[in-house]
């Protein structure tokens, strides 16, 4: 018997150091080698690692939340063998996996097959692991009790759920009366994604003097467009949303206000005005806030436009991202959809200097040529770097968007 170090490797360009964001093993478990072991955060991404060896765990690195530098120790196994290991960091067998390879075997506690209701437990909290183990097994995983933060599904709720033959792990067995009075408070450590979106925000709210314009804009001629777009399209295509015409002529009008699509290097002292436009789309996921790049967007057909948006968001949201799918946006969108209400104050995506923020359409009573008219309404509620982007520009920018959503044919000439 001797000890095998895993050291933590590099998770991808220019990464120093990673943070724990979910072990699914404990000290103690013995394990075969490619088993799902850790997830780590980079600033980007989290990226599941496997076991280089077969063997029994003998230390961890820390715990949820510490930060491991690469190259340091990140698990101690005890293997067979005669003490003749060779480093972790000289075998492709440690190279990171956003999947693991081959999960163990799990018997099946649902014996029908897949159904279109599977698709909700695309809507609850694991790991890729852990939804590739369900998928395998036929689990809904909307019966498993989670037991990590926010109900997270952690490795050991899964496995408690097989063995038990598919019944519920003990959760709440009772619901509290509506009215009941409530004592006591939920200490939840600020890890992950979490810690990182709030230490983004934190420095782009401390650093960058917003400069917030809202503009109304009619969408009635473009949602009959789109209307019309959409009645053309098979039962089995994807319908079109008001997001690629909105990135497709954000793309045509920043060719205009080139200060707006630009990143500003604090430490150089640089604003890099860009040339192509990579469109960052803020997309709400299960752990957090992430930015997926549509690439070259200035270049893209409507329903490239719209593929490529389902594509990165869809990626975002399964955590099947690659790192470079999640940086280098120019300029970015964020939507809250049906939740937009009327106005918002987005933060700026640093080193972005420009952010454009969709509000929720409806319609309402307007005047029209001296007539009152129902017509589809909403507002874009932008904000930009006031070191850089003056409000005359800022506003104008808008204007030119708002002038050509409104006539949707100049989007497309």
């Amino acid at each position: 018997m001797s000890e095998y170090i895993f050291k933590l490797p590099d998770l991808g360009e220019g990464t120093v150091e990673s943070e724990i964001a979910e072990w699914m093993i404990k000290v103690g478990d013995v394990v075969q080698e490619e088993d799902p072991v850790c997830s780590m955060l980079t600033d980007k991404a989290a990226v599941e690692l496997s076991a280089p060896v077969n063997g029994k765990v003998v230390a961890l690195a820390g715990e949820l939340g510490d930060v491991v530098p690469v190259g340091a120790p990140l698990i101690t196994f005890a293997i067979e063998g005669d003490g003749h290991a060779k480093d972790a960091r000289s075998e492709g067998s440690t190279e990171p996996h956003a999947e693991a390879a081959t999960a163990p075997a799990v018997s099946k506690v649902v014996d029908q097959p897949k159904t279109a209701d599977t698709a909700l437990n695309d809507k609850v909290m694991t790991s890729p692991s852990i939804r590739r183990r369900a998928r395998e097994a036929g689990v809904d995983l909307t019966r498993v009790h989670g037991s990590g933060p926010r109900g997270r599904i952690l490795k050991t709720d899964f496995e408690a759920f097989v063995t038990n033959g598919g019944q519920a792990s003990a959760g709440p067995s009772a619901v509290r009366p509506e009215f009941a009075a409530r004592s006591g408070a939920d200490e939840i450590k600020v890890v992950g994604l979490r810690r990182k979106i709030a230490q983004r925000m934190e420095s782009a709210n401390r650093e960058i003097p917003h400069f917030a314009y809202v503009e109304e804009v009619d969408l009635t001629a473009l949602e009959d467009l789109r209307k019309h777009l959409n009645q053309r399209k098979g039962a089995d295509e994807k319908r079109l949303t008001l997001l690629p015409f909105l990135a497709m002529a954000l793309a045509r009008v920043v060719a205009d206000y080139p200060q707006c699509n630009a990143h500003y290097d604090a430490e150089r002292g640089v604003l890099i005005q860009h040339h192509p436009v990579h469109l960052g789309i803020a997309t709400q996921t299960e752990d957090g806030l992430k930015v997926p790049v549509v690439r070259n967007a200035e270049g893209r057909s409507l329903e490239d436009m719209a593929a490529e948006i389902r594509r990165v968001t869809q990626a975002a949201r399964d955590n099947t991202a690659k790192r470079d799918e999640l940086m280098g946006s120019t300029i970015t969108i964020t939507s809250l959809g049906k939740l937009g209400g009327i106005v918002s104050t987005p933060i700026i995506n640093q080193p972005e200097v420009g952010i454009i923020g969709v509000n929720k359409a409806v319609e309402r009573p307007m005047i029209v040529d001296g007539e009152v008219e129902v017509r589809t309404m909403m507002n874009l509620s932008s904000s930009f770097d006031h070191r850089f982007v003056d409000g005359f520009d800022a506003a104008s920018m808008i204007q030119s968007l708002r002038e050509m959503l409104e006539q949707p044919a100049t989007i497309f000439i």
